[in-house]
């Protein structure tokens, strides 16, 4: 029970993560100073970042459902 405590612990503070890595890519995606033509480069790393947080809530998600932590 308290791996399970810990374990949501764990997924809020990946949520907060993920929170603020959206914050960013948004800003950098649609800011001010969003670039009007990217790069071949920046589209992958965008979508590298992107791929990245949904991978990393599906991995927090499942740590959260069976209160394991690897």
């Amino acid at each position: 029970m308290r791996s399970q405590r810990f374990s949501v612990y764990i997924f809020v503070f990946l949520m907060i993560g993920i929170a603020v890595f959206s914050g960013i890519i948004y800003s950098l995606l649609k800011g001010k100073y969003a670039p009007t033509k990217m790069r071949l480069g920046e589209r992958l790393m965008f979508i590298a970042i992107i791929l990245g947080v949904v991978v990393a809530t599906g991995f927090g998600a499942t740590q959260l459902l069976t209160g394991y932590l690897f």
